[in-house]
């Protein structure tokens, strides 16, 4: 699948838990609780994955042995995303009102290209910012539900914790890039049972019950597809597109969560969701219509990731490397320079 495909269909997944979700507060799980057990759900979904894979396999895995360099960089990208972001969120929710949230809540994607652009200098045009403002807007304007000109909460530390946590997120989103060359099932099991353990223990903490068995399991499923498959979608869309990208392409999960919600519920469709999904069609179009092309160096590397012999790994194998295609071994990169239409994937964090 290309990479606007997992990043689409990773929105979609996640985007479809949400009113999957609502069905199970309906059936008495605490928010915060809940919140946990999708994050735990998906963390030992593909903890179970794994192995089975493995098993499958021989033992063989997707480039997971990370390098201490690229260890810190998931280890920052849990910390951000697994445990500040969802204590930072508890903390908004409890002095913001719902609709404010939502709002907030798309700060997110905002805060993920921005530091995409101007700290990790990933690059851009007029017409990718053009795409992003659309996408943006869109997720704006269904979010809001006519809700615009609401309290913002009782006091600015709502609104800044929800804030902090989007901006938690946003750093986990660019720190996760650092390492989408790895086995993305690894790296989302990681990320989701860190924090589901960390949502489950501020649940149980504040009171909270823990659900009977059909509870609990509509949370595994729940969380396994919604968070854990998206999650490694995703990781695997970053390796493809770069960040700022596929945050943007994600953002449209609020609108196929708002699609899902009117054929599964019935709720109905709203002037703000027509509105919402032409400015997101618009800045769709303005992505997928992107060429990016010039001259440009790759510099010499070294590392091990999933690929085929493609124009950029045309390298010898000893005995050891693996048969067939794709597949996944230590190799080099000689110093190439070369014209061709790319993105800023994983081969190419070049400067312009």
């Amino acid at each position: 699948m290309s990479g606007p495909s997992l990043a689409l269909l990773a929105a979609a997944l996640f985007g479809a838990s949400t009113p999957l979700a609502k069905l199970l507060l309906g059936a008495g799980i605490a928010p915060v609780l809940l919140a946990g057990l999708l994050y735990l759900g998906s963390g030992v979904g593909l903890a179970l994955f794994q192995l089975a894979r493995r098993a499958v396999a021989g033992g063989a895995g997707e480039g997971s042995r990370l390098p201490l360099a690229e260890w810190l960089w998931l280890a920052g990208a849990i910390l951000a995303g697994g445990v500040v972001g969802p204590l930072l969120l508890m903390v908004g929710l409890s002095t913001t009102t719902g609709a404010s949230a939502s709002l907030l809540l798309n700060l997110e994607g905002v805060f993920t290209t921005l530091i995409a652009w101007f700290v990790f200098k990933e690059n851009f045009d007029r017409r990718i910012l053009l795409g992003v403002a659309c996408i943006t807007a869109g997720a704006l304007l269904l979010s809001a539900g006519g809700s615009i000109g609401g309290s913002l909460g009782h006091s600015l530390l709502g609104p800044l914790a929800i804030a902090g946590a989007c901006l938690a997120w946003a750093v986990d989103n660019n720190l996760t890039r650092q390492v989408s060359l790895n086995d993305a099932t690894f790296i989302a099991m990681l990320k989701g049972c860190a924090a589901g353990l960390v949502n489950v223990a501020i649940g149980l903490a504040a009171g909270a019950t823990l659900p009977g068995a059909p509870g609990l399991a509509g949370a595994a499923l729940v969380g396994f597809l919604g968070y854990g498959v998206s999650l490694a979608l995703f990781v695997v869309a970053l390796r493809r597109l770069g960040t700022a990208r596929t945050g943007a392409y994600f953002s449209v999960a609020p609108f196929m969560g708002a699609l899902v919600a009117i054929l599964l519920l019935g709720e109905p469709a709203s002037p703000w969701l027509i509105g919402a999904g032409a400015l997101m069609a618009l800045g769709l179009w303005l992505h997928l219509s992107e060429r990016h092309e010039h001259e440009h160096e790759h510099e010499p590397a070294r590392h091990e990731h999933t690929h085929v012999h493609d124009e950029h790994h045309r390298h010898e194998h000893d005995a050891d490397a693996p048969a067939g295609e794709p597949h996944s071994h230590l190799h080099s990169h000689a110093r190439l320079r070369h014209r061709h239409p790319h993105f800023p994937d994983a081969h190419h964090r070049h400067s312009h």
